[in-house]
């Protein structure tokens, strides 16, 4: 089919048999919830669609509905996002395994409807796996994944879908959407072990005295540390049941030569334009490389120092920043390799695309460039954070 990714995405819901969909549009991710409402109408999706109030109730309206035992669904993007933000906690603290899609939109004032990764960056310490998208094919395909890791007994953990506004989210390419019964024969029923049942009542999300509260904080971390693994092995099955394979092991992907001493770090649709001047450098006599990063919380530590073993210049991009101090995947990047890599790699993080503005191959070729030492960065400071096309 030609279509958009956030249409990608509500097929990917839609294949998965969510029995709940609670919607509230939010520009840019509105398409989503959209399509699925028209599934639900035409009669090829057998789900409750819930119009809800606002982000905040679209979130709690997906935690009720998977703590009674049915598979939920939901999207948001931006400020939508941060009106969640307390349910964020609540979903992921009482172990509620409810699958989100976030089309990735810079956070206003001043306002904008266009792309960077501001809003899911500060959701990374909110206790989701976080998964990000190159583009519509990938998002169709991690959507499906997605409900097979956050349902799984040891894991019980949130899942974000993150795709780039507009750039993936609006528009069109061939996706091949896959048939019912095959995602059918990868996607078990959702099937919890403990739920709301008048029959047998529990309480979730009961107040804990000090003692007791760390316990399950500990528990929340060791699950999503799992979910790595976890992570992994459902990419092998979905390339084995889909024969659809990847370049990469489910939460890394490296492109460029094996043994490239010059890599940037990035995530995002910005990685196709990435590989296209990667491409051109290589072709040029230059050895670059990119590393791209597809599951972003848990942190792929252990991967990212096997993957940076003998590099000597490395470079981080950031379509986000951490203000007061840098890029927030640069300041994950550096505590992951600080002491574990030998000789350490100078590490450079440049900041661009802030508020959908064009990252241009032109543009990466001077990033590499730069780390190569072959060219000056504008407004170059040594040390501090490079802003990529900032406007003189």
């Amino acid at each position: 089919m030609c279509i958009n990714g956030n249409e990608a995405v509500a097929h990917g819901a839609r294949l998965a048999k969510p029995g709940v969909i609670s919607a509230y549009p939010i520009t840019p991710q509105t398409v989503i919830v959209e399509r699925l409402s028209e599934f639900v109408g035409n009669g090829e999706l057998n789900s409750q669609y819930i119009k809800v109030e606002s982000e905040h109730t679209a979130l709690a309206a997906a935690f009720g509905a998977s703590a009674t035992g049915v598979r939920p669904f939901t999207a948001t993007s931006s400020q939508g996002l941060f009106y969640m933000q307390e349910m964020l906690h609540y979903v992921s603290g009482a172990r509620v395994p409810v699958v989100m899609a976030v089309v990735n939109r810079a956070a206003s004032p001043p306002w904008t409807i266009f792309l960077d990764h501001q809003d899911t960056i500060q959701a990374r310490d909110t206790g989701w796996i976080q998964l990000y998208v190159e583009n519509a094919q990938e998002a169709l395909d991690t959507t499906i994944q997605a409900f097979k890791i956050a349902e799984d007994p040891s894991i019980l953990t949130p899942v974000m879908v993150c795709l780039d506004a507009f750039i993936v989210s609006h528009t069109s390419e061939l996706v091949d959407v896959p048939e019912q019964e095959i995602v059918d024969s990868f996607l078990p029923d959702y099937n919890p072990e403990f739920l709301l049942d008048i029959e047998k009542p529990l309480t979730l999300c009961v107040g804990t005295p000090p003692n007791l509260y760390m316990e399950f904080k500990v528990r929340q971390q060791r699950a999503i540390n799992r979910s790595i693994e976890k992570i992994k092995t459902v990419t092998k099955e979905f390339e084995k049941t889909f024969g659809r394979h990847y370049n990469y092991t489910g939460v890394l992907e490296q492109y460029g030569p094996a043994d490239a001493e010059t890599v940037l770090i990035a995530v995002g649709s910005l990685c196709g334009t990435i590989k296209e001047a990667v491409d051109e450098l290589n072709q040029e006599g230059y050895k670059v490389a990119l590393l791209r990063i597809r599951c972003y919380r848990p942190f792929p530590v252990i991967e990212l120092i096997e993957s940076l073993k003998g590099v000597k210049s490395l470079g981080v991009f950031d379509r986000d920043l951490s203000f007061g101090y840098e890029g927030a995947i640069c300041t994950d990047v550096k505590g992951a390799i600080y002491g574990k890599l030998n000789p350490l790699p100078q590490v450079i993080n440049y900041v661009g695309g802030l508020g959908g503005r064009d990252v241009t191959i032109n543009e990466i070729k001077s990033i590499y460039l730069n780390l190569l030492g072959k060219e000056d960065f504008p407004r170059e400071e040594k040390s501090k954070t490079r802003f990529v096309g900032l406007r003189r």
